[in-house]
């Protein structure tokens, strides 16, 4: 689990090391990622986009080189709105 802070990352792994988020703990509260809607790459570091079970967005940055995960975005969803 990488860890830096407030934010606390478990990985699956599979052919990669640290290949998606599973779940993740941040300022001490749990979340299941539900879904990995988009990921991408820089020279440095790895970005997934998570839907977690609160059903908010979160961008996870991933840096590799240290093995630090910090908290890049998040979007409060809000569904069934009118």
């Amino acid at each position: 689990m990488g860890a830096k802070g407030d934010l606390q990352v478990e990985c699956y792994s599979g052919f990669r090391a640290e290949e998606r988020p599973l779940r993740f703990v941040l300022r001490g509260r749990p979340y299941a990622v539900e879904q990995v809607e988009d990921r991408w790459y820089s020279p440095e570091a790895t970005y997934f986009r998570v839907r977690a079970d609160d059903g908010n967005d979160y961008v996870l940055r991933h840096d590799e080189p240290h093995d630090v995960w910090t908290l890049d975005a998040f979007r409060a969803v809000h569904r069934g709105a009118a």
